[in-house]
């Protein structure tokens, strides 16, 4: 019964070494790298009428493979996997161009970590940053109401 116990605790603490130890310091990578180049970088802010922007302050800014004729500014965006695996560790990266002059707006960076828990049926956990870095807070800190 004590063979058990002790084969049950070190099991514990090889599962735990596994897991919790390097997603820990994937999460320490990650804030590190956020400090690196994380964020968003405005190039240009562009004045637009007040009915440009939806209910939510948004305007409609299509992936490039999806812009139409017409679009104004479109948005190319990319997946860098730093580790791919379980956990993942990944940059994305967007950038908005305005297409009269293939101009670039604006880029947001931003560094994640996905998975890397002990296994089961619950969604694995993530952790990115910098904060408020999704492509919404890029189209609002480039597209003011003038």
């Amino acid at each position: 019964y004590m063979k058990k116990i002790v084969l049950f605790f070190f099991l514990s603490f090889i599962v735990y070494a596994t897991f919790f130890t390097e997603k820990e310091w994937l999460d320490r990578e990650v804030k590190r790298l956020c400090a690196t180049d994380g964020g968003i970088k405005v190039y240009e802010t562009v004045k637009l009428p007040a009915e440009r922007f939806d209910q939510y302050g948004q305007i409609r800014v299509p992936a490039k493979w999806l812009a139409e004729p017409g679009d104004e500014y479109y948005y190319e965006s990319s997946t860098y996997y730093l580790k791919q695996g379980n956990p993942d560790m990944y940059q994305s990266h967007y950038k908005l161009y305005r297409v009269a002059d293939s101009k670039l707006l604006g880029e947001l960076i931003r560094y994640s970590r996905r998975g890397g828990d002990i296994p089961g049926p619950w969604h694995p956990s993530s952790f990115g940053c910098p904060k408020e870095t999704g492509f919404n807070d890029l189209e609002k800190q480039i597209f003011t109401k003038g």
